[in-house]
C-alpha cells in the first residue's frame, strides 16, 4: 500500500466509519476489515492519528485499529503478521513526538506502544526505555506528560509478564532505572509541595498530575521489579519515606477544596502511596519487615486517634485498615507451635506484632472500632427510612463491598478479635455488662451504642463460645428487647434479631428453638420493613442449621411461610426478592411433603413474578430454585403445575434462547425433578425433551444432568418415548462416543442399558448402530475396566432378554468380521470369561453369568459340542 496514495483514500474510508449513518458506516468498517492484512496499512493509520489537524473522532478511530491491529498481527506467527521492516518503522514512528494534544487519544497511544513494548522490547527495540526516559525530562508540559504517561503504561505492561526470562528482563530494567524514577518521583513531588500554597490551580493541578504518573511508575518498579528487594537501600528508602510523604499529602487536603479536580486527584495519590505499601507487603513479606511498625504506627494513629481528625477521607480509613489486617493475619509473621521451626524472619515479625499490640493499645483499637465506627451512621438512618431494601442490600454486601467502611471495620474487628482473643474479650464482655436492661427509646445515643456493641458481641460470637451464657441472655435479656415496638427501637429489634442468628449455630439450646419461633412470627409482621427483612435471614439460619427438628417448627410453619410470601409481595427490589425466595426456599425444602396444605398461594404468585422478572435472569434462577424445592415438596401433585412449570422448564434449557446462560443449570435439575415426581408422562414433559439435542452437542459440565434426565424418561415411559426420540437421541450418542471421556462413554452406555433393561424389545431396535461398536469394544479387549464392564452389561442385556436380536447381531458381525458366527461367539465368550473380574457390581456379574449360561442349551455347535 503505497502510503501517499493510499492515505487519501483510508482518511476517506475512516471519515465514513464515524458516520451514524448505518448505510454509510457498514461498507467502510467491511473496507477498513480487508485492508486490516494489507502491507503499510498501519503506517497510513500511524500518519492519520499523529495528524493533529484532522478531525479528532477519525484520528480516534485510527488508534483503535491500529491497537487492534497489534493484538492480531504483531507476532511474528500471526497470519498476515506485519513485516520486519514496517514494524521497525512504526516501532520509530510511535516514539518520535510526545505531542498528542487530546487526552484521550494521547492514553491509547500509550496503551498501543505498550502492546508493542510487552512484545519487542528491549530485543527489537532497545531505543525505547532510552527514549522516554530523555522524553520526560524535557522543559515542555505536554511533552514531558505525554512521556511521563507513556512510561507508566509501559512499565505496567512489562511488570504483568510472567515467564520466567520476561521477568528477569523486567529486573535488570528495574535496577537500571529505579534510581532515576526516584529522583524524578521527588522532583515532581516536591514541585507539587512548593506550589499547593500559591492558590494557582492550574500549576497544582499539572505537577500534582506527574507526582500521581511518576508514582505509578515507581509502584510497579518497587512491587514487581526485585527478588529481594530488601537488599536494595533506595527501594527500602523509598518504601520508608512514603509515611512522611502521606503525612504531607494529608496535611495539604486542609488547603484544597471538597469539590474540585485537584481535591480528587490528591485523594487518589494519597490512595496510591497506601496500594505501594499494600501491595508490596502482599508480594515482598518477609522484605516488608522493617516496615511494620511504621506502618502500624502510622495507621493506628491517623484511623484510632485524634491525629486524623479533618484530614482522613473513607477511602484512606479503609486502606490504613487493610494494612493493619494484613499485618495482624499475614501467615508469614506467624510462628509455628514450636518456635524453632520458624524462620528467623518470623520471630521478628512476630516480636514486632506482639510489642505493638500492648494491651492499652488492643484496648483502644477495639472500643473505637465498637463505639466509633460500628455505629450507624445519620446517612445510613436517612438510607434505612427513604429506602429500606437499598439499605438492606448495603448493608450485606454491594459491589462496592470491598471498598466501603462498614464492613472493612467489622473484618479489621473479626481478625483482630480473633488473633488476640484472650486480651479483648474481657474488654467486649465489660461492655455487654454496662449495656444491661432496656434502654431509653429517647436516648438514640445510647440505642445507637447497644446496637454496635450487639454487632460486636455477634461478629465474635465463635470467640465468645465459652465466654457468654448466650441461653440465659436471650431469655433474660434479648428477648425482652425483641418485644419493645417503640419505632425509635427498630434498630435495636432488627441488631438483637441478627445476632441471634449469628449464635444459633455456635451455641443456642433446642428447647429454646419455640419461643424464638414465637418471636420471628412476631417480628415478621414488624412495622419495619428492615426489621421483617433481617428476621427473615435469621429463620433461614435457623432452619439451615444442623439442630433443627422440624416438629419443633410446624406449629408455627402455616403462619411463617403466609408472612414470608406477604414479605415477598411486598419488597420490590430484585436483590430483596431473591433473598426472599431463598428463605421460602430453605423452607419449603426442610419441611417436605408438610408443606403441601400452605403453598396455594406462592403457587398462584409465582407465574406473575416469572413474567415480571424478565429482565432479571438471576431473580428467576431463584424462582427455579424455589420450583425444585416446591415440586419435590408436591411429589405426584406437581402435576398440577405443569402449565406453568413445563415451559418454564423449556425456556430455562433451550439453548437458542439468550437467557439459558444464566437458567440453564437450575432448569435442568428442574426438569430432573419433575420427572423424578412425575406420576405418568404427558404430551407436553415428553415434548419438552425435544431440547436435548442441542445441549448434548454443547457436551457441557451438564452431561450428568441430562443423562439422568435421559433415564428419567426412559423409566416413566419407556415405549412412548423411545418410538419418539430414540433416533435422534441414538445419532447424538453416536456422536458423542466419538470425542467424549471415558466417564462420558460409560455414561451413554448405561442410558443405552437402561433402555434395553426397561424395554428389551424396542431398545435394542433403536439403539442398534451402537451396539456393533459395543461388540467390538468387547472382542478387542477394551482396555478401560470400568468401560468393559459397561460394554459386558450392555450386551449381556441383549443376549439374555432378545435372543433373536443379539443372532441378527452376531451375523452381521461375521460379516463385518469375515469369520464364521460360531468362531466370533467363541471369541466373544473368551473374551467375557477372561474379562469378569472387571465387573465389581453384583448385580451386573448376575446378568452376565445369566447371559453366558442362556447360550447353554443353544443349537450351536460351539455350545453343544462335547469336550
Amino acid at each position: 500500500m503505497d502510503l501517499h496514495s493510499a492515505s487519501t483514500v483510508v482518511l476517506q474510508v475512516l471519515t465514513q466509519a464515524t458516520s451514524q449513518d448505518t448505510a454509510v458506516l457498514k461498507p467502510a468498517e467491511e473496507q477498513l476489515k480487508q485492508w486490516e492484512t494489507q502491507p503499510g496499512f498501519y503506517s497510513v493509520l500511524l500518519n492519520i492519528f499523529t495528524n493533529h489537524s484532522l478531525d479528532i473522532n477519525v484520528r480516534w478511530l485510527a488508534v483503535l485499529y491500529f491497537k487492534h491491529g497489534i493484538d492480531r498481527y504483531w507476532r511474528r506467527v500471526a497470519p498476515h503478521a506485519l513485516s520486519e521492516e514496517e514494524k521497525s518503522t512504526l516501532r520509530a514512528g510511535l516514539i518520535t513526538n510526545f505531542n498528542e494534544p487530546i487526552n484521550q487519544i494521547a492514553t491509547q497511544i500509550a496503551v498501543l506502544i505498550a502492546k508493542v513494548a510487552r512484545l519487542d522490547c528491549p530485543r527489537q527495540w532497545p531505543e525505547l526505555i532510552p527514549t522516554l526516559i530523555e522524553s520526560v525530562k524535557v522543559q515542555d508540559d505536554l511533552r514531558q506528560h505525554r512521556a511521563l504517561l507513556t512510561f507508566y503504561h509501559v512499565t505496567k505492561t512489562l511488570a504483568s509478564k510472567r515467564l520466567a526470562a520476561d521477568r528477569k528482563l523486567f529486573y535488570d530494567l528495574a535496577s537500571g532505572i529505579y534510581t532515576f524514577a526516584c529522583s524524578l518521583w521527588n522532583h515532581h513531588t516536591d514541585t507539587f509541595l512548593q506550589q499547593v500554597s500559591s492558590g494557582n490551580e492550574v500549576a497544582v493541578l499539572s505537577s500534582l498530575e506527574r507526582t500521581l504518573l511518576s508514582l505509578k511508575v515507581l509502584r510497579k518498579l518497587t512491587v514487581n521489579g526485585f527478588v529481594e528487594p530488601y537488599k536494595n537501600m533506595e527501594v527500602m528508602g523509598f518504601l520508608h519515606g512514603i509515611f512522611e510523604r502521606l503525612k504531607q499529602f494529608l496535611e495539604c487536603s486542609r488547603n484544597i477544596g471538597t469539590d474540585n479536580v485537584c481535591r480528587d486527584r490528591l485523594e487518589k495519590t494519597i490512595i496510591l502511596f497506601t496500594k505501594v505499601l499494600l501491595d508490596f507487603l502482599d508480594q515482598h513479606p518477609f522484605s516488608f519487615i522493617p516496615l511494620i511498625q511504621r506502618s502500624l504506627e502510622f495507621s493506628v494513629s491517623y484511623v484510632f486517634t485524634e491525629v486524623g481528625e479533618g484530614v482522613t477521607f473513607e477511602r484512606f480509613i479503609v486502606q490504613c485498615m487493610n494494612l493493619i489486617k494484613m499485618i495482624v493475619k499475614n501467615y508469614a509473621y506467624k510462628p509455628s507451635k514450636n518456635f524453632e521451626d520458624s524462620s528467623p524472619e518470623t520471630l521478628e515479625a512476630h516480636k514486632i506484632k506482639m510489642a505493638f499490640f500492648t494491651y492499652p493499645t488492643l484496648t483502644e483499637i477495639c472500643r473505637r472500632l465498637v463505639s466509633h465506627y460500628f455505629l450507624l451512621t445519620e446517612e445510613e438512618l436517612t438510607m434505612w427510612e427513604e429506602d429500606p431494601e437499598g439499605f438492606t442490600v448495603e448493608e450485606t454486601g454491594g459491589d462496592s463491598w470491598k471498598y466501603s467502611l462498614r464492613p472493612c471495620t467489622e473484618v479489621l474487628f473479626i481478625d483482630i478479635f480473633h488473633e488476640y482473643n484472650q486480651t479483648l474479650t474481657p474488654v467486649l464482655l465489660e461492655m455487654m455488662q454496662t449495656l444491661q436492661g432496656p434502654t431509653n427509646v429517647e436516648d438514640m445515643n445510647a440505642l445507637l451504642i447497644k446496637d454496635a456493641v450487639y454487632n460486636a458481641v455477634g461478629l465474635a460470637a465463635y470467640e465468645l463460645f465459652d465466654s457468654v451464657d448466650f441461653d440465659q441472655w436471650f431469655k433474660n435479656q434479648l428477648l425482652p428487647e425483641l418485644q419493645v415496638i417503640h419505632n425509635r427501637y427498630k434498630p435495636l429489634r432488627r441488631r438483637v434479631i441478627w445476632l441471634i442468628g449469628q449464635w444459633i449455630s455456635v451455641k443456642f439450646k433446642s428447647d429454646l428453638r419455640p419461643m424464638l419461633y414465637e418471636a420471628i412470627c412476631n417480628l415478621l409482621q414488624d412495622q419495619d420493613l428492615v426489621v421483617r427483612i433481617e428476621t427473615a435471614t435469621t429463620l433461614k439460619l435457623t432452619v439451615d442449621d444442623f439442630e433443627f427438628r422440624t416438629d419443633q417448627f410446624l406449629p408455627y410453619l402455616e403462619t411463617m411461610f403466609t408472612l414470608l410470601f406477604q414479605l415477598l409481595q411486598q419488597v420490590t427490589e430484585c436483590d430483596t426478592k431473591m433473598h426472599v425466595l431463598h428463605v421460602l426456599s430453605c423452607v419449603i425444602e426442610r419441611v417436605n411433603m408438610q408443606i403441601r396444605p400452605y403453598v396455594g398461594c406462592l403457587v398462584q404468585y409465582l407465574p406473575l413474578l416469572w413474567k415480571q422478572s424478565e429482565e432479571h435472569n438471576m431473580l428467576r434462577c431463584a424462582i427455579l430454585t424455589t420450583l425444585i424445592h416446591l415440586v419435590q415438596g408436591l411429589g405426584a401433585d406437581s402435576k398440577n403445575l405443569y402449565p406453568f412449570l413445563l415451559p418454564v422448564i423449556q425456556l430455562s434449557t433451550d439453548v437458542s434462547q439468550p437467557p439459558h446462560v444464566y437458567l440453564l443449570e437450575d432448569g435442568l435439575e428442574l426438569w430432573l425433578v419433575t420427572l423424578e415426581n412425575s406420576p405418568c408422562i404427558t404430551p407436553e414433559l415428553l415434548r419438552v425433551f425435544q431440547n436435548m439435542s442441542p445441549l448434548l452437542e454443547l457436551s457441557s459440565e451438564n452431561l450428568r444432568t441430562c443423562f439422568k434426565i435421559i433415564n428419567g424418561y426412559i423409566f416413566l415411559s419407556s415405549t412412548e418415548f423411545l418410538q419418539t426420540y430414540a433416533v435422534g437421541l441414538c445419532q447424538s450418542f453416536c456422536e458423542l462416543l466419538k470425542e467424549i471421556t471415558t466417564e462420558g462413554q460409560v455414561q451413554v452406555l448405561k442410558v443405552v442399558e437402561n433402555a434395553l433393561k426397561v424395554n428389551p424389545v424396542l431398545g435394542p431396535q433403536m439403539f442398534q448402530p451402537i451396539l456393533p461398536c459395543v461388540f467390538r469394544g468387547i472382542l478387542e479387549g477394551e482396555r478401560y475396566p470400568v468401560v468393559m464392564s459397561t460394554y459386558l452389561g450392555v450386551m449381556g442385556r441383549v443376549l439374555l432378554q432378545n435372543t433373536s436380536f443379539f443372532s441378527s447381531l452376531l451375523n452381521e458381525m461375521a460379516h463385518k468380521f469375515n469369520q464364521e458366527m460360531d468362531q466370533l461367539l467363541g471369541n466373544m465368550i473368551e473374551m467375557w470369561v477372561d474379562r469378569m473380574d472387571n465387573i465389581t457390581q453384583p448385580e451386573r456379574r448376575k446378568l452376565s453369568a445369566l447371559a453366558l449360561l442362556s447360550l447353554l442349551p443353544s443349537d450351536n455347535r460351539l455350545t453343544s459340542q462335547g469336550p
